[in-house]
């Protein structure tokens, strides 16, 4: 029985070595070769050394924390009411419908709707506020980045909530709670474990996203994985965009880190 299962265990074992773990080890490798390929430190002395990647990454960290913020503020209240519905799985499909839209088609898509030719600009000059620049702002690209990202802070929380006993609720106001008592003491505390799994899911993916930034921020908001893109696209300086990556993969570790579930 252990050998069979050891078997199957080989294809899971197998992908993890070809696509994580290789991939990962590759990254970390080229980070110490210059652009001329010769062995050196300097693309991590440059990196901390250097202001302009210094504020990348706090760029990065900040409109990352922003996107997650925005995400969980509108997808709890809405995991919460989804849960109270009779369909509600059924309703929870139709939220997680847009992820299956190729990302550079909702890209483009948002490109129309704030251009200055736009439907939004042009219900702004319908009622006599005139048209703005709305595409190519830093509003635009976290506006799109939350509604993309929107799905995967929803969908944990909703397990998280969906998951909770409703005796432990009914317990709660049996003891003299209140509503609001309720949700402090009791439903939130049992739904923090699908909120750790939703900024996860969510703060992670948006420290490196680049194709937003150049698409709808016009290259306006800066982050590493901009500078990624450009070190392996244009400079072809390969070393330096894999050594962004390695501090890209270290911040995560610590995100992911930060946000466990901690024994009490």
């Amino acid at each position: 029985m252990k050998k069979t299962s050891s078997l199957f265990s080989l294809p899971y074992l197998l992908w993890l070595f070809l696509f994580v773990l290789a991939p990962v080890a590759l990254i970390i490798w080229t980070s110490f070769f210059d652009i001329q390929g010769r062995f050196t430190l300097d693309n991590y002395k440059t990196f901390f050394s250097s202001w302009t990647y210094l504020l990348m990454s706090v760029n990065s960290v900040l409109y990352a924390g922003i996107i997650s913020l925005v995400t969980l503020v509108i997808s709890y209240p809405a995991a919460y009411a989804l849960t109270k519905f009779k369909h509600k799985r059924l309703l929870l499909m139709l939220v997680i419908l847009p992820t299956w839209i190729n990302l550079l088609l909702k890209a483009y898509a948002f490109m129309g709707i704030f251009s200055q030719q736009g439907g939004i600009n042009q219900f702004l000059n319908f009622i006599g506020i005139g048209s703005k620049q709305l595409l190519f702002t830093d509003f635009a690209f976290i506006f799109v980045a939350s509604y993309i990202e929107l799905p995967f802070m929803l969908l944990p929380i909703f397990n998280a909530l969906d998951d909770i006993d409703q005796n432990l609720i009914n317990a709660s106001y049996d003891l003299g709670a209140n509503s609001w008592q309720t949700f402090r003491k009791v439903i939130f505390p049992l739904s923090l474990n699908g909120v750790r799994s939703g900024v996860q899911s969510v703060f992670i993916p948006s420290l490196s996203l680049f194709m937003l930034t150049r698409l709808i921020g016009g290259n306006r908001v800066i982050t590493l994985g901009t500078a990624i893109e450009q070190h392996f696209l244009t400079t072809q300086n390969r070393g330096m965009g894999s050594t962004i990556g390695v501090i890209l993969i270290l911040a995560m570790v610590v995100v992911m880190w930060l946000t466990k579930e901690r024994k009490r």
